[in-house]
């Protein structure tokens, strides 16, 4: 296999929430320019097998499942989870060549990942921190949003959240986002941007979750794992209470989990949960809070959209940066060292 230029193969991604993979349908996704066929065996464990079959190539996902493994529609042949042909009508034994590729997957924190690169490489303790999403201190639920874009905008995106000033002024942007200055740091292959607001307004979206009158303190932590997982540690307080000294107590808190699966290099799956840790058992709010999170991620995807229209007609327009770009700068540069480890060490 050889890299994808735009993305790292070697490391974990979401093709799926858990909910979508099941044991009577299977699932077509592409990861990394892979079409992948994904079902659930009888153990509830999931397989990934490369999305064609490997005699004529049509899409697995075509076929059914039969025991632990798929049938092609085209002319019968059964692969097993790991790929392996299990029969091959009109013989005793199949050919002993025909073999599908398979890649690991996991399921972790209600998500189904898969690894596109190096199977061997594949490490489960690589998967990225979503631990807030099946937590029981936390509830809340999430979407997959389709978009027509790199999925590097997205990362630019949720780095800098200087944009919800102008892009979301009637949700959860107000003034005081763009005026206040932020702080950037990394280590290793993640990266952190805080911005901390104290007395300010809170926005509609805050004001109705505080359901107090006054200024605030408001915190936006935002933590990018490479390549593509991004958590976002958000709220606000009663000013002076002391959150931004770490005692939450007295505000309402957030975790907004973002984690951007690029389909090829112009189409990503944008997959996000929205969850809190108040009025846990209050289903009505965690559908509210769902549908409101939609409809400002909507107004997110018209932008980053927009966006890649332009650097297409321009053959790969130039994006410029400003001071407020430093964590999507470090996110990138991660990412494209990332690449480069994995191209320098491809055979020739």
């Amino acid at each position: 296999m050889t890299a994808t230029r735009g993305c790292p193969l070697n490391a974990w991604y979401v093709a799926a929430w858990s909910h979508e993979v099941g044991r009577r349908e299977i699932l077509a996704r592409r990861v990394c320019d892979r079409p992948m066929a994904l079902w659930r065996r009888a153990d509830g464990s999931v397989a990934a097998l490369d999305d064609a079959c490997w005699h004529r190539l049509l899409p697995l996902s075509m076929g059914w499942i039969e025991g632990d493994g798929v049938v092609c529609r085209y002319h019968g042949l059964a692969f097993d989870g790991s790929g392996r042909c299990t029969r091959e009508p009109g013989r005793e034994k199949p050919n002993a060549q025909a073999r599908v590729f398979s890649y690991p997957a996991i399921e972790k924190h209600r998500f189904v990942w898969v690894w596109p690169g190096d199977p061997a490489r594949a490490d489960a303790a690589l998967v990225p921190d979503m631990r807030w999403n099946d937590d029981p201190e936390w509830a809340g639920d999430g979407q997959t949003m389709f978009a027509k874009c790199d999925y590097r905008l997205f990362i630019d995106n949720l780095m800098d959240l200087t944009h919800e000033t102008f892009v979301h002024a009637t949700s959860i942007g107000n003034s005081a986002v763009a005026e206040t200055p932020l702080t950037t740091t990394h280590e290793g292959r993640t990266v952190t941007v805080r911005r901390e607001m104290p007395d300010v307004d809170a926005p509609p979206f805050w004001r109705a979750q505080l359901g107090k009158p006054g200024p605030v303190d408001r915190w936006q932590i935002i933590r990018f794992e490479a390549p593509c997982t991004i958590v976002l540690d958000v709220g606000v307080a009663p000013a002076g209470t002391g959150a931004l000294r770490g005692d939450r107590s007295q505000g309402v808190n957030g975790r907004v989990l973002n984690t951007i699966t690029p389909e090829t290099g112009g189409t990503c799956m944008y997959f996000w949960s929205l969850v809190r840790n108040y009025r846990l058992r209050d289903q009505s709010l965690t559908t509210q809070l769902r549908e409101a999170n939609a409809k400002i991620f909507l107004e997110d995807q018209v932008v980053v959209e927009a966006q890649q229209r332009e650097i297409e007609a321009r053959g790969e327009g130039k994006l410029r940066n400003l001071g407020i770009d430093a964590g999507s700068m470090r996110a990138r540069r991660i990412i494209e060292t990332m690449i480069a480890a994995e191209t320098d060490s491809e055979p020739a």
